[in-house]
Protein backbone atom coordinates (compact mmCIF):
# COMPACT_ATOMS: atom_id res chain seq x y z
CA UNK A 1 0.00 0.00 0.00
CA UNK A 2 1.23 3.46 -0.88
CA UNK A 3 1.07 6.14 1.78
CA UNK A 4 1.84 9.84 1.35
CA UNK A 5 3.47 11.96 4.05
CA UNK A 6 4.18 15.69 4.20
CA UNK A 7 6.85 17.90 5.78
CA UNK A 8 6.62 21.38 7.25
CA UNK A 9 8.91 22.49 4.38
CA UNK A 10 6.21 21.51 1.85
CA UNK A 11 7.70 18.31 0.49
CA UNK A 12 5.58 15.23 -0.04
CA UNK A 13 6.96 11.72 0.24
CA UNK A 14 5.16 8.70 -1.16
CA UNK A 15 6.46 5.35 0.07
CA UNK A 16 6.04 1.97 -1.56
CA UNK A 17 8.13 -1.09 -0.79
CA UNK A 18 10.97 0.77 0.96
CA UNK A 19 11.34 3.26 -1.91
CA UNK A 20 10.22 6.86 -1.47
CA UNK A 21 9.24 9.26 -4.24
CA UNK A 22 9.68 12.91 -3.22
CA UNK A 23 8.31 16.12 -4.66
CA UNK A 24 7.03 19.49 -3.57
CA UNK A 25 3.40 20.11 -2.73
CA UNK A 26 0.93 21.96 -4.88
CA UNK A 27 0.96 24.72 -2.25
CA UNK A 28 4.76 25.05 -2.59
CA UNK A 29 4.71 25.27 -6.38
CA UNK A 30 1.98 27.94 -6.17
CA UNK A 31 4.18 29.98 -3.81
CA UNK A 32 7.20 29.64 -6.12
CA UNK A 33 5.42 30.61 -9.32
CA UNK A 34 6.54 29.46 -12.76
CA UNK A 35 9.37 26.95 -12.39
CA UNK A 36 12.09 27.44 -14.99
CA UNK A 37 14.85 25.05 -13.83
CA UNK A 38 15.31 22.04 -11.55
CA UNK A 39 18.80 21.02 -10.46
CA UNK A 40 18.42 17.25 -10.17
CA UNK A 41 20.31 15.18 -7.58
CA UNK A 42 23.09 12.72 -8.32
CA UNK A 43 22.12 9.03 -8.39
CA UNK A 44 23.78 7.11 -5.55
CA UNK A 45 24.13 10.18 -3.33
CA UNK A 46 23.51 9.53 0.35
CA UNK A 47 21.19 12.03 2.00
CA UNK A 48 20.57 12.68 5.66
CA UNK A 49 17.24 14.08 6.77
CA UNK A 50 17.35 17.85 6.23
CA UNK A 51 20.08 17.82 3.55
CA UNK A 52 19.45 19.91 0.46
CA UNK A 53 18.65 17.42 -2.30
CA UNK A 54 17.35 19.58 -5.14
CA UNK A 55 17.27 23.25 -6.07
CA UNK A 56 14.13 24.48 -7.81
CA UNK A 57 14.35 27.83 -9.60
CA UNK A 58 11.31 29.87 -10.47
CA UNK A 59 10.83 33.29 -11.99
CA UNK A 60 10.59 34.57 -8.39
CA UNK A 61 13.43 32.77 -6.57
CA UNK A 62 15.56 29.68 -6.11
CA UNK A 63 14.44 27.32 -3.39
CA UNK A 64 16.10 24.32 -1.76
CA UNK A 65 14.17 21.09 -1.45
CA UNK A 66 15.24 19.03 1.55
CA UNK A 67 15.43 15.31 2.14
CA UNK A 68 12.54 14.40 4.45
CA UNK A 69 14.32 11.21 5.58
CA UNK A 70 17.72 9.49 5.34
CA UNK A 71 18.44 7.40 2.27
CA UNK A 72 20.18 6.88 -1.05
CA UNK A 73 19.00 8.51 -4.27
CA UNK A 74 18.05 5.84 -6.78
CA UNK A 75 16.43 7.94 -9.50
CA UNK A 76 15.99 11.56 -10.58
CA UNK A 77 13.07 12.76 -12.69
CA UNK A 78 14.93 13.42 -15.94
CA UNK A 79 11.72 14.68 -17.57
CA UNK A 80 12.18 17.88 -15.54
CA UNK A 81 15.39 18.70 -17.43
CA UNK A 82 13.37 19.26 -20.59
CA UNK A 83 10.16 20.45 -18.93
CA UNK A 84 10.64 21.94 -15.43
CA UNK A 85 7.09 23.31 -15.58
CA UNK A 86 5.87 19.75 -14.89
CA UNK A 87 6.39 20.68 -11.24
CA UNK A 88 3.77 23.41 -11.69
CA UNK A 89 1.28 21.37 -13.69
CA UNK A 90 1.59 18.07 -11.81
CA UNK A 91 3.34 18.70 -8.47
CA UNK A 92 1.91 15.57 -6.86
CA UNK A 93 2.26 13.41 -9.98
CA UNK A 94 4.59 13.60 -12.99
CA UNK A 95 6.39 16.56 -11.39
CA UNK A 96 8.07 14.40 -8.73
CA UNK A 97 11.75 15.25 -8.09
CA UNK A 98 13.63 12.13 -6.98
CA UNK A 99 13.32 8.62 -5.61
CA UNK A 100 15.34 7.18 -2.77
CA UNK A 101 15.82 3.95 -0.89
CA UNK A 102 14.90 4.58 2.74
CA UNK A 103 17.59 4.05 5.37
CA UNK A 104 15.20 4.13 8.35
CA UNK A 105 11.45 3.86 7.81
CA UNK A 106 10.80 4.90 11.43
CA UNK A 107 11.67 8.48 10.36
CA UNK A 108 8.33 8.58 8.57
CA UNK A 109 6.61 8.66 11.96
CA UNK A 110 7.62 12.30 12.44
CA UNK A 111 5.92 13.45 9.23
CA UNK A 112 2.38 14.72 8.70
CA UNK A 113 -0.52 13.02 6.97
CA UNK A 114 -2.60 14.97 4.44
CA UNK A 115 -5.11 16.27 7.02
CA UNK A 116 -2.35 17.57 9.29
CA UNK A 117 -0.56 19.17 6.34
CA UNK A 118 -3.74 20.90 5.19
CA UNK A 119 -4.13 22.31 8.71
CA UNK A 120 -0.46 23.39 8.63
CA UNK A 121 -0.92 25.47 5.48
CA UNK A 122 -4.24 26.73 6.84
Amino acid sequence: MTKTYFTEDHEWIRVEGGVATIGITDYAQEQLGDIVFVELPEIGRQLAKGDTAVVVESVKAASDVYAPVDGEITEANEALSADPALVNSAAAGDGWLWKMKLADESQLNGLMDEAAYNSHIG
